[in-house]
């Protein structure tokens, strides 16, 4: 291990240092870079300090790129070209040391590599050296993982860095806070100024905001990102002319192994745009986040290279604090896509055995692995196959590689691989404006305005070398036929087939194969198209994702390319604005409709879950609950109550509408409308839905009626707590004591009526009402009732059912 602060020499001068050791005697000291750029500037002046140039005693291998000769000793490459090397060959034969710099940035490719080549050193070369390198980590883990290795901590030549916050106003912009920042930085201090902003949107939009205020004359503004070309590059790179000041807006890319000659000033705006993969749309977003305190440190450096120098942070002192330690690895967050084909040809499936930091998650790995086993490059066991060992020798993302594939052994190779080219390079031909791949690819070919010379140039390169690349791997048919841009895309993004759903004058919304929602904005050309084939989506972790590249497609073009996964489908489902049971067949593609026709014959089963999510949907009061009903269901929660130990299925109105499939799909059986329910009995779907043993201890402790003295069965209201009975007084005379149920565990409550039906008292207590309350009672009642019996004893007398008249009233009848 190796720490060290910006600006000690750890890309340089260690790599160089290393290559002198008599074990390096005839072996290789490889070096890995996160990115393109760094590879490229820190060979060059390694070379430069050897009074060489790249391709002698130190080469780089990039994308596009490779300055390599029988003397090199020192080859700096990325973590990608090392990952094809290592799997090709394992022992990296005539390789002596690895170099993993900047390890802190927990790329996913960065911790992928250092896992396999921990496992091929265990294995295969005890002898191999490793080396980690980086300005700000911590330590202890990374030693962990690295068996005990010694650390060795520079403080190298850093000078101090004076930090100054300047949080946004209220409301503030992130260009108008730069604007008056970078005003004050050249009023006040020395130097040319590098500025950190997340992306290159950030910088087109900086750009314009401080040209358009007003920059002093000897200010130069260049901008530094990933997609310019190698000539605008190397041009924010160089040194400011004597007598100039140079303001350079970059993104990450500025962040590590790159020093831009005469940097006195940083100022960070302290975010970044990480990808974060949502596994459960298996869509991969690029979030604009807060960076951690490890990379605004190392972002911090870059103004103490050369001299002291100062870091303006716009942001709040405080909320640095709250901030993350270290970034959040890529392998948490990224799109797990790559690692899991990595892992599958390394013969590690789900990354056990290996030495990771930080291992990847099984909730990221598993639908990786399905998509894997969609494009063919897994079976059904999860092992690689023959088309996924060629998918990882193209050495381009998988999908983009069983896209170029699947074309090539078709003979129709050439535009696929510039497709490939053109999503690969992320933003090369975005000058233009377009977001139909099918009119982008056109510009490639033929030009056009608005078009990046410089980066079309680098992307025509990129696709010739990916076409030479195939025709090692590729096993050509003869016969195939030309792939539209829809259907290429396909090929690559199966489960991002869209097909249009809705329309507003501001967005079209269409659905996607998995089953999202996904809208472009409708002034887009796109938006006319009612089938799509998308590439790149982006918009926030809510709501519908944001359609950003894409070209038309028809589902003629998709029987073509998908027949295997095409096929008739009954579907039956709940229709709300019809409030009844749609039986359709339809030809699908994953989640979307080609073709439909009506269902003659529709599952009856399936038919009543239909109907039961209908009921779900549109609440309680679509069923027709009669008082008989309801009287069932407070029995039965009655039930519950007392004897809690017989395991009663819930009957509160919420769990029946959760699954009104469980107790009522006999009764829906042949039933399509809502307007159908109304003959429903409820109450005997209730008790049908009870085991033979609930049903007997409900009849046998808990009766929906009891027989009072005079013989008539009076309903019990189990809805009241305790649950009560309504009789007139005269039926309950000789009764001493209050019913009880339930074993004797429940007491009902009785309440009393007069001869004409209306309550004179309530009582759970009878023995007490007949001695303390009945006088009362009855001396109110018997003169307001006098052909109604009201005995000075009520326990003594019979219990009547009846009035009973005066006798000459009977005569007289």
């Amino acid at each position: 291990m190796l720490q060290a602060p910006p600006g000690a020499g750890k890309t340089t001068r260690v790599p160089l240092a290393v290559a002198e050791h008599p074990a390096m005697a005839g072996r290789k000291v490889l070096v890995l870079e996160p990115r393109r750029l760094a590879a490229r500037l820190a060979a060059g002046h390694m070379a430069t300090n050897l009074g060489e140039t790249p391709g002698e005693r130190v080469g780089y291998r990039v994308r596009l790129e490779r300055k390599v000769g029988p003397k090199t000793q020192v080859e700096l490459v990325t973590d990608g070209l090392f990952l094809r090397q290592i799997q090709e060959d394992p022992e990296l034969q005539g390789i002596g040391c690895l170099i993993f710099d900047e390890v802190h940035e927990r790329g996913l490719e960065s911790d992928l590599a250092l896992a396999l080549a921990l496992e091929a050193r265990s294995a295969l070369r005890p002898d191999l050296w490793l080396l980690a390198m980086s300005a700000t980590l911590e330590a202890e883990p990374w030693q962990q993982l690295l068996g005990a290795a010694p650390l060795i901590t520079s403080e190298g030549r850093s000078y101090p860095v004076d930090l100054r916050w300047r949080p946004p106003e209220p409301r503030e912009r992130l260009e108008r806070s730069l604007q008056r920042t970078v005003k004050e930085a050249l009023r006040e201090d020395e130097g040319s100024i590098l500025v950190f902003l997340p992306g290159q949107a950030e910088i087109r939009r900086a750009q314009q905001a401080l040209l358009k205020s007003g920059l002093p004359a000897n200010c130069d503004l260049m901008a530094l990102f990933g997609d310019l070309s190698k000539q605008q590059q190397a041009a924010a790179l160089e040194p400011a002319p004597a007598g100039r000041r140079k303001i350079v807006l970059a993104s990450a890319i500025a962040e590590t192994s790159v020093t831009i000659e005469g940097i006195g000033v940083v100022i960070d705006a302290g975010l970044a745009r990480l990808p974060r993969h949502d596994p459960r749309s298996g869509m991969t977003r690029l979030e604009t986040l807060p960076v951690s305190q490890a990379t605004a440190t190392q972002r911090a450096g870059r103004a103490g290279r050369l001299g002291p120098g100062v870091c303006y942070r716009l942001w709040e002192e405080a909320e640095h604090r709250a901030r993350p330690a270290q970034p959040t690895p890529e392998i948490l967050a990224g799109d797990p896509l790559p690692l899991a084909l990595e892992l599958a040809l390394w013969g590690a499936e789900d990354g056990s055995g290996l030495a990771f930091l930080d291992p990847p998650p099984e909730r990221l790995l598993g639908p990786a692995r399905d998509l894997l086993r969609r494009l063919g490059a897994l079976d059904q066991s999860g092992q690689v196959t023959a088309h996924g060992r060629a998918l990882g020798r193209l050495g381009l993302h998988p999908r983009l590689a069983h896209m170029v594939l699947t074309a090539a052994e078709q003979g129709k190779a050439a535009q696929a691989c510039r497709l490939a080219a053109l999503l690969s390079g992320r933003g090369l031909l975005r000058g233009a404006g377009r977001s139909d791949l099918g009119q982008q690819l056109s510009l490639l070919e033929d030009g056009g305005s608005g078009v990046d010379r410089a980066a079309a140039s680098e992307a025509k390169a990129l696709a010739r070398q990916i076409e030479r690349h195939v025709k090692g791997v590729a096993q050509r048919r003869e016969g195939g036929t030309a792939l539209s841009v829809g259907q290429l895309l396909a090929l690559a993004y199966p489960d991002r087939v869209a097909k249009k759903q809705a329309e507003t004058p501001e967005w079209t919304r269409y659905r996607l194969a998995n089953g999202r929602p996904a809208e472009i904005d409708s002034a887009d050309p796109l938006a006319l198209e009612p089938w799509l084939a998308v590439a790149d989506l982006g918009g926030s972790g809510s709501g519908p994702a944001r359609i950003q590249s894409g070209a038309a497609l028809a589902p003629a073009e998709i029987e073509e390319i998908f027949a295997d996964a095409i096929a008739w489908q009954d579907r039956v489902a709940w229709d709300h604005a019809s409030r009844s049971v749609v039986a359709r067949q339809e030809r699908r593609f994953d989640a979307l409709t080609l073709a439909s026709r009506p269902l003659v014959q529709p599952d009856p089963h399936a038919q009543a879950a239909a109907l039961a999510e209908g009921i779900a949907r549109s609440g309680v009061g679509s069923l027709p609950w009669s008082p008989a009903a309801r009287a069932v269901q407070a029995r039965l929660a009655a039930a519950a109550r007392l004897f809690p130990e017989a395991d009663w299925p819930p009957v509160d109105d919420a769990s029946l509408l959760a699954d009104p499939l469980t107790w009522l799909e006999a009764d829906l059986l042949g039933l399509a409308k809502l307007s159908e329910l109304e003959t429903l009995d409820l109450g005997s779907a209730l008790l049908r839905h009870l085991s033979y043993e609930q049903r007997s201890l409900l009849d046998r402790e808990l009766p929906a009626k009891v027989t009072v003295p005079s013989g008539r069965a009076v309903g019990i209201d189990y809805a009241s707590d305790p649950p009560v009975i309504s009789v007139k007084l005269q039926e309950m005379f000789g009764a001493e004591e209050t019913p009880r149920l339930g074993q004797g565990r429940l007491s009902l409550r009785v309440e009393l009526l007069s001869p004409g039906g209306r309550p004179v008292a309530v009582s759970g207590d009878l023995a007490h009402f007949w001695t303390e309350t009945y006088p009362q009672v009855r001396g109110e009642m018997r003169g307001r009732y006098p052909k109604h019996p009201w005995p000075d004893d009520p326990l003594a007398a019979p219990a009547q059912a009846k009035a009973v008249a005066r006798r000459g009233t009977q005569r007289k009848r």
